[in-house]
């Protein structure tokens, strides 16, 4: 599906027809930016608090310089003015792309965040747990970093490009990606939870997951209503011995996994979780 037929860059709103950019941009040379994918429901923005605070931590950590009108507020507001345009305001995905502009390794034409926003439509059954269960492998040629700005959602995205390259071409609907240690980062696409023995588990920050919008979220509910969560360090064993796996994003809320290799698994928790702490944020 492609995007409206207007999008929003650096000012200005125009169609969605010609190039932006040009070759030495830093982010097509070195994917020197990051993004934000939100969810757009009845014309506002699903946790937007959340995602503007993880975006401007970002924006700060890569040393971008934004200029006093570059808020919040600011982009919120075109975000609204793309998705009216585009009449993806009912139910939408929103992604605000930042990139460095033109120069070398070493030589920044300046440190401006240059900004990108486009609008998708989604279907209202988006809205939804899904009814079939994802079915994941683990991805076998790459590992995710653990440092600084592996929690980010960094333009340079090759792991997860390759692992769900990968996945589709063994007829999976997501992949897991390993940290250097060989223990669980995250899917593709989305931060992973377990649960096993009774308690709910997701990779910790420092594992190199990435800093999900959704993820804080639920973990802040689950925190909320004294339920057994755990931010830690899971192994492989611990994903194929889970009794439930489920993955959280922007746009999903909650998927619930079916299954991971040749392990299976129930969907007991994950429909209560959804219609507990992820319904309300949909309507």
């Amino acid at each position: 599906m492609g995007t409206g037929d207007f999008l929003f860059y650096n000012g200005k709103l125009m169609r969605d027809n010609g190039p932006l950019i040009d070759a030495s941009n830093r982010s097509f040379r070195y994917g020197d930016g990051c993004f934000e994918t939100m969810k757009m429901v009845n014309g506002k923005l699903c946790l937007a608090s959340y995602h503007f605070e993880r975006l401007f931590s970002a924006l700060d950590l890569l040393r971008f310089e934004c200029p006093a009108h570059f808020t919040p507020a600011y982009l919120e507001q075109r975000i609204l003015t793309v998705a009216e345009k585009n009449k993806h305001t009912a139910c939408g995905r929103v992604r605000l792309t930042i990139a460095r502009g033109n120069g070398g390794l070493y030589d920044a034409a300046n440190h401006f965040p240059n900004h990108l926003i486009q609008t998708w439509a989604l279907e209202k059954l988006a809205t939804g747990l899904n009814e079939n269960g994802v079915e994941m492998d683990i991805f076998p040629d790459a590992r995710k970093v653990c440092d600084r700005y592996s929690m980010l959602k960094s333009n340079n995205y090759l792991p997860n490009v390759m692992a769900a390259l990968w996945a589709k071409e063994h007829r999976l609907n997501d992949a897991v990606l390993l940290n250097p240690y060989d223990r669980i980062a995250d899917a593709t696409i989305a931060n992973i939870f377990i649960v096993k023995d009774g308690v709910i588990a997701t990779p910790s920050l420092a594992e190199g997951a990435v800093n999900g919008v959704m993820r804080r979220h639920l973990l802040h509910c689950l925190h909320q209503a004294d339920m057994p969560v755990e931010e830690k360090q899971i192994t492989v064993q611990e994903l194929l011995e889970a009794s439930e796996v489920f993955l959280t994003n922007a746009i999903a809320g909650i998927k619930w996994v079916k299954r991971v290799g040749a392990s299976e698994y129930g969907c007991q928790l994950a429909p209560a979780l959804y219609d507990q702490f992820i319904t309300n944020i949909h309507e």
